[in-house]
């Protein structure tokens, strides 16, 4: 590292995306002495570029992270390239420990890690997640409007992402890989017109790099420009054990609890960005954390105040 480790910080930041980022810049500027720690795997990596941002449309995600992190340097915040495995109580608030054994001192701490996606166990899934395999109809669907896309029904959500896709494209066929469909959700893709596809699912197809189809029993071929799948969403909260903090289910994954403001049930910990809203887009994260971060600048401030009114009653030296 290249600054003193041992330095207590108001506030680390578990996360280098739009949440923690945002997080961040909002601390520094407070004048707010932060460090993000980021293990350089963000979720949207794949993908072409950023959608539904206002003035950065289309931005792609390693640029507007070079963006993020120059900001917060701008205003002396400091971003760390490493993995967090351990955080511990302690007088001033936490220590946050790193992979490398680094130990960051901090008054409190915003988790922003997002989170992972489980992809289906099926060929040429991962192969074109985040390009021709989508799961996002406000992030992806004006780039495949009007064209032929395949929904993949191996998750409970699955036939509401096709009711969804619906608005983009009518040319929408659902694969249910021979699983029971829900008789309510079978009426809802028949009045729409989407058509089901009942024999299994053998992989999505691929030509150039470009998905072309979902193969299907007998080894037929369904033609295809893009493949929607949904994935259960989980947030990794092991290296907050030690200060009993823990994920809850949703029902599309795991989630860390917060209230509307972003504090978790651990007092001194907030979280923000899709770790604690499995929904959120990358503006709405972005959102998150600022608040966050004002909550935790005004958390510290009345801390500070109520530290000065003991000294000078003559109750703390």
């Amino acid at each position: 590292m290249d600054s003193d480790d041992r330095e207590l910080r108001d506030v680390v930041v578990v996360g280098g995306g739009a949440a923690g980022l945002s997080a961040a810049l909002t601390s520094a500027r407070a004048r707010r002495r932060v460090t993000v720690v980021d293990a350089g795997e963000p979720r949207n990596a794949p993908a072409e570029g950023v959608h539904g941002l206002l003035a950065l449309d289309g931005v792609s995600p390693s640029d507007l992270l070079a963006r993020g992190r120059a900001e917060v340097r701008r205003y002396d915040g400091e971003v760390l390239d490493g993995e967090v495995v351990d955080t511990r109580t302690a007088g001033h608030g936490f220590d946050v420990i790193l992979r490398d054994g680094s130990v960051l001192p901090t008054r409190t701490l915003l988790i922003a890690t997002g989170v992972s996606d489980e992809l289906p166990d099926i060929p040429g899934v991962s192969e074109q997640w985040g390009r021709g395999v989508l799961h996002c109809p406000y992030c992806h669907g004006w780039e495949v409007r009007d064209q032929r896309i395949g929904i993949l029904g191996i998750h409970p959500m699955s036939a509401h992402q096709a009711m969804l896709f619906h608005q983009w494209s009518r040319d929408i066929t659902f694969f249910s890989g021979g699983r029971p469909i829900d008789e309510q959700d079978r009426v809802a893709l028949a009045a729409l017109g989407i058509p089901i596809e009942e024999r299994g699912i053998s992989g999505v197809v691929a030509d150039g790099g470009r998905v072309v189809g979902v193969e299907v029993d007998d080894d037929e071929v369904i033609d295809l420009d893009a493949v929607v799948v949904a994935t259960r969403l989980t947030v990794g909260v092991e290296p907050y054990a030690a200060i009993g903090l823990e994920a809850v289910d949703h029902p599309v994954g795991t989630v860390i609890p917060t209230d509307e403001m972003g504090a978790t049930p651990v007092p001194g910990v907030w979280a923000a960005g899709n770790c604690a809203d499995l929904m959120a887009q990358v503006g709405a994260a972005a959102a998150q954390g600022a608040r966050a971060a004002q909550q935790i600048n005004a958390s510290l401030i009345m801390a500070d105040l109520e530290k000065a009114i003991e000294v000078r009653d003559g109750t703390r030296v």
